[in-house]
C-alpha cells in the first residue's frame, strides 16, 4: 500500500521553515540549484519607532522558490540588530542559513540587501540609550523623530546577486567581526517573523513559478499584512534575471527542468544523515492545531482478509496520531491563555513560540516515522519467481 502523503512530502514538511533557535549556523534547506536574484522594490514607510527592517529574500517549498517579504520588525529586546539569512553554495548544494537577533550583525553572506545592508554589517541605524535612531538616507522613516543622515559609500560592485559561493555566487567571507559576532549570543526570531514566512508560503503570487522574478508583494508594512496601503510591489525583477530552467545549478551541473526535480530524488538521499541534523529541520507548523492527520489510501491488494488487516492498522495508528496532537495542542492553548492573562512581554512570548515549535517539531518527526514504518510493513511483498522443475532426462533409444 502507498500513502498519498510520500516520503519526500514527510521530509519537506521537516525542512521548509526553522524553529527559533539562538545559532547563526543554522541550516535548513538544501537545494540543487540556485535562487533567483533579488527583485527591484522600494521599502514601504517605518510604521513607528522602534521597528526595524528586515530585508525581504527567497526562500524555497515544494513548489519551488517563494518570496518573503521584507517588513518593518520589532526587535524582540533593546539593542538588538538583525542579521539577514542567506543562500550559500556548501557540499554539493545550495544551503538556507537563518537569520538571527544579536547586539552585533554577523554574516549574511555579502549579499546587497538594501536597505542600509550593503553586504558587510548594517548602515541604517544604531540603539542609544534604548531608543533607535534611523540613518534616513536609507530609510523610509516618515514621521519618525529618531533620524539623522548619513551617506553610505559601498566599495563593493553592487549586485542582486542572492546567494554566496557556487557558479556565479557572491565571494564573500566572514570578517573578524562577522565571525566574534557568530558566537555571541543569539535570540530567535520572534513569532511574527515566523508567522510572517508562513503566510508568505500560502500566496501563490509570491513563488517564482508565478511571479518571474517580480513578486506582487515585495515588501509589507508589518509582518503578516499582505493587504493594504502598506504593502509595496516590486518595480521590476532583477536585470540578470533568469528562469529557473535557465539557471546554473553549481559548477559542472545543470539546471533542472522543474522545481520537482531539485527536490531530494530518494528517501536516502533527502534524509538527514544523524538525529541531530533531523531535529534541526523543523516542521511547518508551528504549533499542534497546525499538524494535518496523514491521507492514507484505501487498501487494495486484492486480498479481502489482508485489506481489512491494513485498514484496522491504519485507523489504530490514525486514533494514536490524533491523540498526540491533541494532547499538545490542549497543553500549547493553555500556555498562550496564561501569557495572554500574564500579559507577557515579547521576549518570553517568543520563548514559549520557540518551545512550541520544537515540541510540534518533534511530534511531526514522530508520526513521519510512524508512517514511513506503516508503508513498509503494507508494502506488497515482491512475487517470487516460479520455480522451474528439473527437466527430465531424455531416454535413449537402444537400436536392435
Amino acid at each position: 500500500m502507498r500513502t498519498k502523503l510520500s516520503i519526500r512530502s514527510l521530509l519537506f514538511a521537516l525542512m521548509i521553515l526553522a524553529i527559533p533557535v539562538a545559532s547563526s549556523a543554522q541550516i535548513i534547506l538544501s537545494i540543487g540549484f540556485a535562487p533567483p536574484p533579488l527583485p527591484v522594490y522600494e521599502q514601504p514607510v517605518c510604521p513607528d519607532a522602534g521597528y526595524m527592517w528586515t530585508p525581504g529574500y527567497w526562500t524555497y517549498a515544494q513548489e519551488g522558490y517563494f518570496w518573503v517579504p521584507g517588513t518593518w520588525e520589532m526587535a524582540p529586546e533593546p539593542g538588538l540588530l538583525w542579521t539577514p539569512g542567506y543562500w550559500g553554495w556548501g557540499e554539493g548544494a545550495f544551503v538556507f542559513n537563518e537569520g538571527y537577533w544579536g547586539a552585533q550583525v554577523g554574516f549574511y553572506g555579502g549579499i546587497n540587501y538594501g536597505f542600509g545592508y550593503a553586504g558587510v554589517g548594517y548602515q541604517g541605524g544604531y540603539w542609544n540609550n534604548g531608543a533607535f535612531f534611523y540613518n534616513r538616507s536609507v530609510n523610509n522613516v516618515g514621521s519618525v523623530t529618531n533620524v539623522y543622515s548619513k551617506t553610505i559609500v559601498n566599495n563593493v560592485a553592487v549586485t542582486e546577486v542572492s546567494y554566496n559561493g557556487g557558479a556565479g555566487g557572491l565571494s564573500a567571507r566572514p570578517t573578524a567581526e562577522e565571525q566574534t559576532a557568530t558566537s555571541e549570543r543569539h535570540v530567535a526570531r520572534t513569532s511574527a517573523q515566523v508567522q510572517h514566512v508562513q503566510t508568505a508560503s500560502t500566496n501563490h503570487e509570491l513563488y517564482e513559478s508565478v511571479n518571474q522574478g517580480k513578486p506582487a508583494i515585495a515588501a509589507t508594512a508589518k509582518p503578516g499584512e499582505f493587504s493594504g496601503a502598506g504593502v509595496v510591489a516590486a518595480k521590476a525583477a532583477a536585470p540578470s534575471y533568469k528562469p529557473a530552467t535557465a539557471r546554473t545549478a553549481a559548477p559542472g551541473k545543470e539546471a533542472p527542468a522543474t522545481a520537482k526535480e531539485a527536490a531530494p530524488a530518494t528517501a536516502k538521499e533527502a534524509a538527514p544523515a544523524t538525529a541531530k541534523e533531523a531535529a534541526s529541520r523543523p516542521a511547518t507548523a508551528a504549533h499542534a492545531s497546525e499538524l494535518k492527520p496523514a491521507e492514507r489510501s484505501a487498501p487494495n491488494t486484492g486480498n479481502a482478509k489482508l485489506d481489512k488487516q491494513y485498514t484496522q492498522q491504519q485507523a489504530k495508528l490514525n486514533t494514536s496520531q490524533a491523540q498526540d496532537r491533541q494532547k499538545l495542542q490542549t497543553k500549547q492553548d493553555q500556555e498562550h491563555q496564561q501569557l495572554t492573562k500574564a500579559k507577557a512581554s515579547e521576549p518570553a512570548k517568543a520563548k514559549v513560540e520557540q518551545k512550541h515549535q520544537q515540541q510540534t517539531d518533534q511530534v511531526a518527526q514522530k508520526h513521519a516515522g510512524q508512517d514511513q514504518k506503516l508503508q513498509a510493513r503494507q508494502q506488497p511483498a515482491t512475487p517470487k519467481p516460479p520455480s522451474k522443475a528439473p527437466a527430465k532426462p531424455i531416454a535413449e533409444k537402444k537400436e536392435n
